[in-house]
């Protein structure tokens, strides 16, 4: 018998990251026994994965990267983690996305990258790949970059998923976006439910504005005597981009409506918006394509508009396309203030930073687009005159001006459903082109363009300066803003309200719902909020500070409600300090333009010339107390115009600051509300047989189901501290989100390692290498 001497083990060659399995005392790698399998949706399958992938949470090191599966469905790309850390329930969670999720809509840019080889290559549909990759990066429209990494993964797996990624984040046509296929089978799966206990439109509370009752509802609401509810486009009889049901001038008959068309781009007939209690109306049209009928044309509109107005007031026109940014000019700042915010890092000096924000123009022209709105309400309420709002198309900027114009005037459109009901109506029903301009299909770059975002980062400066006006919060627009890339709702889809019709019915008959079902039922709107998210987490939304229609306030130590009246929209109430030009009547300038800082800061001050009547009228404005549910101006000089920080920077660990930023406020105020709604329901239920006997208060407030505030109230003995999850991105998380570059040394020391980028304007104009 052979003695065998037992070997040297030999040291690994390789590291393994697969978790160590204890097996009889001794560890051994195995692969692990868990599987990671994705949460799919009605109709998701998947296309294609890779296990073993590395998502890289830091550039310096690869301490924090988290390893897991990469998937990509018909839906979206998933990463699920192998060890999967406890879910913070302190954070939005979507109902249908997880936290490592991203829609395909959402993806701007696929790059693949090998280190190796040193090469790098933007995927598009149906692309060759010919290296194998090392890394994936993924830039998404929401502004979050991903970056993952194929160091264990088997090569042509991860080509494989690569490849897959690439071709279905670019759909060929618009049916193949996955909306249509979970919708279609959400509702045969529902069908039950809502016969056992339908409520009309499921109980959506936004009205859609595709039936005349809804416009006719908004013309009563706004007293606009002078206009009626037409239906001479029904089944887009005469424009292709109009509702089928429009507000028109009494006067004009639907003859003469169908005579005019032809003369209008795209025969978009001019359209009612909304009436001011003094009888002005505030109407968008398209311009006029023949120029010798330009003038008559006008002019018959103007008459008419004209009679609809109690005291037959002048009409004023304002040009759009003539006094403020084009579309190219909007998408060219945006994607120099992204690139800014979310790929180049911060600069050592923060006045630099701002400066580059500045230069980027992004706020210039939120500045231009509030403006120019401030403008036209003066128009309306201090003159009591009509504004036509005019653009070539009316579809871009005459939605962003219109919506503006309504939100400052009219307390409706600052709750909530009033201002779902806003965009419903100014955006989706008047034919803004979602699809072209969120470019859904990533056809076209050229038409791309983010005039709703541009719309919403203006309310945001409004709910900024005037926080007890509004309903909503900045979380509320921040989600609105994501769910343009979750293409399971229709309100960001389509070019048109006939588009989405003519799409809907064929989507209905391929998959078998009922001839005249209700489109609303069969592929809703965003607007109902608990398909993702929780009630819990929809109370995200309400801002404590709100002084809505109703509200007590103490002044002056007695109790006083606020009322809606026509005094509301009184001029004697506040407006804006800066000098406004007045572009609305055509040639005219009402207002002197004054370009410098200190006019703008205090025009009050000027001795030149004398006070005009529109700079009387934002003076008078602005020298009284604003009424929360009244007139509201913005603020335009450059200090009162922010960056919007929890959206352009929510992904960004280096701007997230610790149990800091704006949510520390809104905790402690959503505390004290939320304290007060207590105590109220407590007084509610005082029981008492007599007048005389002594009333007992019931121990416990609301039920946490029906308290409207995300924070609750602490108990008696409880400190109200921040809690340590809180911090300026809340309710998002920059964790596992996004990898920048890190910083290190002087600008100097970047333009040596080849980053121009660091340079300032005057320093690279003045090199001549």
């Amino acid at each position: 018998m052979f003695s065998v001497k037992p070997m040297k083990p030999m040291k690994p060659t390789f590291k393994s990251y697969l978790p160590p399995v204890q097996t009889d005392g001794k560890k051994t790698f195995e692969p692990p026994i868990k599987k990671l399998e994705p949460k799919l949706l009605p109709g998701e399958i998947v296309v294609n994965e890779v296990n073993f992938v590395r998502k890289c949470i830091s550039s310096d090191s690869s301490r924090d990267d988290l390893w897991g599966k990469l998937i990509c469905t018909n839906f979206k790309v998933s990463f699920i983690i192998q060890d999967a850390p406890p879910k913070q329930k302190s954070h939005l969670s979507h109902l249908l996305l997880g936290e490592h999720d991203i829609p395909l809509t959402c993806l701007e840019q696929v790059v693949t990258v090998n280190d190796t080889k040193g090469k790098k290559k933007v995927l598009g549909s149906n692309q060759k790949l010919k290296f194998n990759p090392t890394e994936l990066i993924l830039y998404c429209k929401d502004l979050r970059i991903m970056r993952f990494c194929f160091d264990e993964a088997g090569p042509e797996s991860a080509k494989k998923v690569c490849l897959a990624i690439a071709h279905y984040s670019h759909p060929a046509d618009l049916h193949l976006l996955f909306g249509f296929e979970y919708q279609g089978r959400r509702y045969h799966e529902s069908k039950e439910d809502r016969v056992n206990g339908s409520t009309p439109r499921g109980g959506l509370q936004t009205p859609i504005f595709d039936r005349p009752s809804d416009w006719d509802r908004e013309v009563k609401r706004t007293s606009a005597s002078g206009w009626r509810v037409c239906s001479v486009n029904e089944s887009y009889a005469i424009s292709q981009s109009l509702p089928e049901y429009v507000v028109v001038p009494v006067s004009l008959a639907d003859q003469d409506l169908k005579q005019y068309s032809i003369f209008f781009t795209d025969n978009r007939i001019p359209l009612w918006c909304w009436s001011h209690p003094n009888g002005s109306a505030l109407v968008r049209m398209a311009s006029i394509s023949d120029p010798l009928q330009q003038r008559k044309i006008e002019q018959r509109i103007f008459n008419a508009i004209t009679k609809s107005h109690p005291q037959r007031s002048d009409v004023f026109k304002s040009d759009l396309d003539k006094c403020l940014p084009n579309i190219q000019d909007i998408q060219s700042a945006f994607v120099k203030v992204r690139h800014i915010c979310v790929i180049d890092p911060f600069e050592e000096s923060e006045e630099r930073w701002l400066t580059s924000i500045e230069n980027s123009r992004w706020l210039e022209h939120v500045r231009a687009f509030l403006k120019h709105s401030a403008e036209i309400v003066y128009t309306l309420d201090g003159k009591n005159s009509s504004v036509i709002l005019q653009e070539e198309e009316d579809r871009d900027l005459n939605c962003v001006v219109s919506s503006l114009v309504q939100l400052m005037l009219d307390p409706q459109y600052r709750s909530l459903t009033g201002f779902q009901s806003l965009v419903q109506k100014e955006w989706v029903m008047a034919g803004h082109r979602f699809l072209d301009r969120c470019n859904h299909l990533k056809k076209n770059d050229k038409v791309e363009s983010p005039l709703f975002m541009l719309f919403l980062d203006c309310v945001w400066q409004m709910i900024n300066q005037y926080p007890a006006a509004f309903e909503f919060t900045e979380t509320y627009l921040t989600v609105l803003s994501d769910s343009m890339w979750i293409p399971l709702f229709s309100t960001f889809l389509f070019n048109s309200s006939k588009q989405r019709t003519k799409h809907l019915m064929d989507f209905a008959k391929i998959k078998a719902i009922p001839q005249g079902e209700d489109q609303v039922v069969f592929f809703p709107p965003v607007w109902d909020w608990s398909k993702q998210f929780s009630t819990k987490d929809q109370t995200l939304f309400n801002n404590p500070m709100y002084v809505g229609k109703g509200a007590a306030c103490v002044q002056n130590g007695g109790v006083k409600t606020f009322t809606r009246t026509k005094k509301t929209y009184s001029s004697s109430v506040r407006a804006s300090p800066a000098s406004l030009r007045n572009g609305l009547r055509v040639g005219e300038d009402t207002l002197t333009r004054r370009a410098s800082l200190l006019s703008e800061l205090k025009p009050d001050f000027s001795t030149v010339k004398e006070e005009s009547p529109a700079e009387r009228f934002f003076r008078d404005w602005f020298s009284q107390p604003t009424d929360q549910q009244g007139l509201l101006i913005p603020l335009l000089i450059p200090s009162h115009v922010a960056l919007w920080k929890l959206y352009f920077l929510r992904w960004v660990p280096e701007a997230c600051i610790p149990k800091g930023g704006s949510i520390t406020a809104y905790h402690k105020l959503s505390q004290l509300v939320d304290e007060i709604e207590i105590l109220q329901s407590q007084l509610r239920q005082y029981k008492g047989p007599s007048p005389g006997s002594t009333p007992l208060p019931s121990p416990h407030g609301p039920p946490l189901t029906q308290r409207r505030m995300y924070f609750k109230a602490s108990p008696q003995n409880d400190p109200p501290a921040p809690p340590d999850f809180l911090n300026s991105s809340f309710p998002f998380t920059p964790v596992g989100n996004l990898c920048r570059r890190s910083i290190h040394g002087t600008p100097i020391s970047k333009f040596l390692n080849g980053a121009r980028i660091w340079l300032s304007t005057e320093t690279l104009s003045n090199d001549t290498v």
